[in-house]
């Protein structure tokens, strides 16, 4: 029988193989004490299994306080516990109960995170993956040979559907790929989602006729079941290309239901990122992540981005490409979303350390505030971006690129 199997990090004040023993039990078969009707048969079907330990360190303190921790010392170690298929069948919102659920109460632990997931290939079979993905993001902007460009609609709020469609002629004329909607902004009082996507569309619509080249804007759905297949209906009927969905906000099983429709590709945006992994020790890290946002379809999804404006570092943003880069079922790719803080200046490293353009590469302030306008921020960029490629350093690149110059001078005491 199949089995999925997860990856911990773990502290614990209890002697390691007796705590990975209580996470196992709890999960699956298991409580606090036995309980009539736990079988050897039950068990051998159904418990979860401690697959694989590895012990770190013994620490003095803990990573996160609880009610057995005076006077212990505290074992850190990297757990594999799986469980057959059985259990959940192909229902994620119980495969994640299970996966993760109560274990972040129980007192033996004073630090847990969910740091990977490995699935059977039947998953191909239940979940269809991104409709879009690399390729399709790509042909639907026309750009093959670098990493798409993008820019977000700022301010966030506040802006009418009128002052957002001039604001988005100016990029569309300014040679952008992508526009996104601010995560705040969905359907505010001075700007309905309808109007908004009418008004923005107009412009893309009117722009892809003289040029061939149609800019992907992802407008944000965000909103409960109902009404976010309205809006995604309301973009499909403008000709529009691509919604943002606010990933932690709606759920799996939200986003996974609009993404069924595979007509629109999914911009993923990650909010609230930070509530869910900045401890080191408590949460989920992005390859777990990632993985279960691609099973439901997302076809892109925000990593961050090198010296980037929040907590993350630089090789936690590396990690979370090269994990969007690694096979998912024979095919299920995603798109990554390098954002936070991000000008030309970041391009050579970014190359540097993930070697690879198939990027959704964003920047607001980055673009909106080069000294010559945004469509000088457009090719500033991908400017930067053919001098990361071409093994440019910085200094290099300012003498061949006069757009990308200016850009350093502007942000880069600022890097």
């Amino acid at each position: 029988m199949e089995r999925v199997t997860a990856h911990y990090y773990i502290e614990t004040p209890l002697e390691i193989e007796k705590a990975a023993q209580i996470l196992a039990g709890e999960q699956s078969s298991g409580t606090f004490v036995a309980v009539p009707g736990e079988t050897e048969e039950l068990k051998n079907r159904f418990a979860a299994r401690v697959e694989n330990i590895q012990y770190l360190e013994t620490v003095d303190e803990p990573a996160i306080p609880g009610i057995m921790t005076a006077g212990k010392k505290y074992h850190r170690a990297n757990l594999e516990i799986s469980w057959s298929i059985e259990n959940f069948g192909y229902n994620l919102p119980v495969m994640i109960s299970t996966l993760q659920g109560n274990l972040y109460e129980l007192t033996q632990f004073t630090g847990l995170k969910l740091m990977d997931i490995e699935i059977p290939d039947s998953f191909r079979q239940h979940f269809e993956g991104p409709a879009f993905g690399v390729a399709g993001s790509r042909a639907l902007t026309r750009v093959y040979d670098r990493p798409m460009i993008g820019t977000i609609i700022k301010p966030s709020i506040g802006m009418s559907p009128e002052q957002t469609a001039d604001l988005v002629k100016t990029l569309v004329t300014a040679g952008i790929d992508f526009i996104k909607d601010d995560e705040l902004m969905s359907s505010s009082a001075n700007s309905p989602f309808a109007k908004r996507v009418e008004a923005a569309m107009r412009v893309i619509n009117e722009h892809a006729d003289k040029t061939g080249k149609k800019v992907m804007y992802a407008f944000n759905i965000s909103n409960e079941l109902d009404e976010m297949q309205r809006n995604y209906d309301t973009i499909l009927a403008h000709g529009g290309t691509c919604a943002m969905i606010s990933l932690n906000s709606v759920g799996l099983a939200g986003v996974k239901k609009l993404c069924d429709n595979r007509q629109l590709c999914i911009h993923g945006h990650r909010n609230g990122w930070g509530m869910l992994n900045r401890h080191p020790l408590l949460g989920i890290e992005f390859p777990a992540y990632q993985k279960l946002w691609r099973l439901v379809g997302v076809d892109q999804i925000h990593v961050n981005g090198i010296q980037n404006k929040f907590w993350e570092s630089d090789d936690s943003v590396v990690k979370s490409i090269k994990s969007c880069q690694k096979p998912l079922l024979g095919g299920y790719n995603i798109l990554p979303v390098v954002s936070s803080g991000q000008w030309g200046g970041q391009a050579p490293e970014t190359y540097r350390r993930t070697q690879t353009t198939d990027l959704l590469y964003m920047a607001g302030g980055g673009i909106l505030a080069h000294p010559q306008g945004a469509s000088a921020g457009v090719t500033a960029l991908k400017q930067a971006w053919e001098a990361a490629v071409n093994g440019l350093s910085i200094a290099e690149a300012v003498q061949q690129y006069p757009e990308f110059a200016l850009s350093v001078e502007k942000f880069g005491k600022k890097a």
